[in-house]
């Protein structure tokens, strides 16, 4: 009986136990059943989809960046086949040993070993590195030629940007470059490898339009990340096309015609505004900065004297000289301090307080009015007109012809130049204004400070009869060929309000410039009635003439250091008889303005007229292979901007006008 109740005990208890055993397994099978459903039929859209993405590569693909054309469709930017040569450091069984035979086939330095080397290190071995691209044809063949000699090396043609006409074009267009850290912003394209944004230039301001869209590739990689094929491939959205204003036949004239000079120029149409040339001359090959600018190359750049960088057309400020002596004849008709009737007596100098204001023309030019004043471009003459008005009456009607404020224009680091009033000599020198300070700046020398395309829209705002002609240089949409709105100045832009009597008085004697015997540019006027200009002289110092120079002798320009020349200036408009264009040249330390600036400015006016870009037919767009070289460096130097305070009272005026 013993035996038959422990037998039982122990069956109870393995009973038990079996029980819970099964209730654990049953119940650990139910968790892994749940588990299970929930992982393959609940979630099975997520780890679906997460599969996916480690066998799938999404990779973003560059789009093509737009063009930039001319008026009529002639390439200044486009995009050209990039060869180059890649390095696979997986595949190659000696990195030193391929780069050395890479070396006897192109040109490889220290620094692209270095830069290859690192990026190896940087990334997985599988991943090609560039090693050289903008290969040449020959150089990429020479490569393919002994390819299997290479182990790891690879192949490859893409696109890279392409300035055709090099340095005539190099400071409006401006170049493209690397993304810096500070531009990459949330914009994943442009963590892409070799990916260009605009630097300067046009370039830089429409660099999201002409960017264009990503694409993308899918591919379909390993559990290492190495590609295995391209599943699906779409190509990205290219960047719109940019149409400028600029006519390339007038501007490679106008590069040509500056050759050997540090100078600049500008070109507009003086009833639309559109800009149709402008040059700062020396300038630079912009291809330089889109393949990777070269040490030496930067050095020569940002050491040379004369300031390729700088785009002296907005950039350069320089003392108006005799130019300005419209805008102060102007404004003293408009202030009623002189009229048609007033007479001035220039003897070739002025007594004012205890200083002497002398005339470029040391025994004077006699019995002057305003318009034989402008002819001849007498000193004495302004210097009354000025002491009569004050500055701020010349400043009020400066800022109504463009003088003082930045044009606006598509372009970057645009300069506002100066121009002075008591307010602003109090404010920024802490100190007043002196009466014999509105006799210097009444010819243009001072404080006073321009740009090149300033002047340009002052001659154009007084040739289209007072309107507000505001330069532009990009043309809307499609923008090809001769504009069809032909309205005129006065349907488009507001009046400046500046009565017409005053405005003829002045074309008047800027007519009187051009024409025998008397004026100032005579020997520089375009022969062709048809297309005769007229225009103003100016000869801007940079160094004050001291008293002993006046009592001995003052030195000729060409007597001077170059630095220590005047620059030479000349604005004028043509034709004469139903005016259209506007040009204003600046010669730095070129002297005088009859001499230098004046025969530029006519054979750019001359130029413009027989090309007539305003109806033109357009050409067909597409690529050029036309290539314009680099022109000659100019002989002298970029100043920047010039100091005014250089010229005081007692300092004599411009030489020459």
């Amino acid at each position: 009986m013993a035996i038959n109740r422990r037998d039982n005990d122990l069956q109870r208890v393995f009973t038990r136990r079996a029980l819970l055993l099964g209730t654990a397994q049953l119940g650990l099978f139910g968790l892994l059943a749940g588990r299970l459903y929930y992982l393959q039929v609940l979630e099975s859209d997520k780890y679906a989809l997460l599969a996916e993405e480690n066998r799938i590569n999404m990779r973003l693909l560059s789009p093509r960046r737009g063009r930039i054309l001319d008026r009529f469709g002639t390439e200044l930017a486009s995009n050209r086949r990039n060869y180059r040569v890649m390095i696979v450091a997986e595949q190659s069984r000696n990195v030193d040993a391929t780069l050395d035979a890479l070396g006897n086939l192109i040109q490889i330095d220290e620094g692209q070993r270095s830069r290859v080397k690192r990026e190896i290190e940087r990334h997985r071995k599988f991943v090609p590195v560039v090693v050289a691209e903008n290969l040449s044809w020959e150089d990429f063949a020479k490569i393919n030629l002994h390819s299997p000699d290479l182990p790891g090396v690879q192949l490859d043609v893409g696109e890279t940007r392409d300035y055709p006409y090099g340095a005539a074009f190099s400071h409006v267009v401006g170049y493209v470059g690397a993304v810096s850290e500070a531009e990459i912003g949330n914009d994943p394209l442009l963590e892409l490898p070799g990916f260009r944004v605009g630097k300067s230039g046009v370039e830089k301001v429409f660099d999201e339009r002409l960017r264009g869209r990503a694409g993308h590739s899918q591919l379909e990689v390993n559990a290492y990340g190495r590609a295995i094929r391209e599943l699906e491939r779409t190509d990205g959205q290219p960047g719109d096309d940019v149409v400028l204003t600029i006519d390339a036949e007038l501007q490679r004239f106008a590069v040509d015609r500056l050759a050997g000079e540090s100078a600049a120029a500008a070109v507009m149409d003086i009833h639309t505004g559109e800009v149709l040339c402008l040059v700062s001359n020396p300038g630079f090959d912009p291809n330089w900065f889109n393949v990777g600018i070269t040490q030496a190359q930067w050095k020569s750049l940002s050491t040379d004297k004369y300031k390729p960088l700088i785009n002296k057309t907005i950039q350069g400020q320089y003392p108006p000289g005799s130019t300005f002596k419209m805008l102060v004849g102007l404004a003293a008709l408009e202030a009623g301090a002189i009229d048609a009737n007033t007479h001035v007596f220039c003897p070739g100098h002025m007594e004012f307080g205890n200083a002497t204001f002398h005339c470029w023309k040391k025994g004077g030019h006699g019995t002057m009015n305003m318009i034989s004043a402008l002819e001849e471009s007498c000193d004495v003459f302004f210097y009354e007109a000025a002491r009569r008005i004050g500055v701020d009456k010349i400043a009020e009607i400066a800022q109504k012809l463009g003088l003082g404020t930045a044009t606006g224009i598509s372009l970057t680091a645009e300069r506002k130049g100066l121009i002075p009033t008591r307010a602003w000599k109090r404010g920024a020198l802490g100190q007043p204004w002196h009466p014999g300070e509105n006799l210097i700046t009444g010819i243009g020398q001072g404080y006073v400070l321009t740009t090149p395309l300033q002047l340009a829209v002052m001659t154009a705002r007084i040739a289209n009869g007072g309107y507000a002609v505001e330069p532009h240089i990009i043309r809307p949409g499609d923008g090809l060929g001769p504009l069809e709105d032909q309205r005129p100045a006065s349907q488009r832009y507001p009046s400046l309000n500046i009565k017409r009597e005053f405005m003829d008085m002045v074309r008047e004697g800027m007519v009187r410039v051009t024409s025998p015997p008397r004026g100032t540019a005579a020997r520089a006027r375009i022969m062709e009635a048809q297309y005769a200009m007229a225009g103003k002289t100016g000869s801007a110092q940079v160094r004050r003439i001291t008293k002993l120079e006046r009592e001995t002798r003052v030195r000729k320009n060409e007597e001077k250091p170059w630095e220590e020349r005047d620059h030479a200036l000349f604005v004028a408009y043509a034709p004469i008889q139903s005016p259209r264009y506007a040009c204003a040249v600046i010669i730095e330390h070129g002297g005088g303005g009859s001499t230098a600036a004046a025969p530029v400015a006519r054979d750019l006016l001359l130029e413009t007229q027989r090309l007539d870009p305003s109806r033109r037919n357009r050409a067909a767009p597409g690529p050029t292979t036309a290539r314009n070289p680099q022109p000659p460096r100019g002989t002298g130097a970029v100043s920047g901007a010039v100091s005014g305070a250089a010229a005081g009272p007692g300092s004599g005026p411009e030489q020459g006008g």
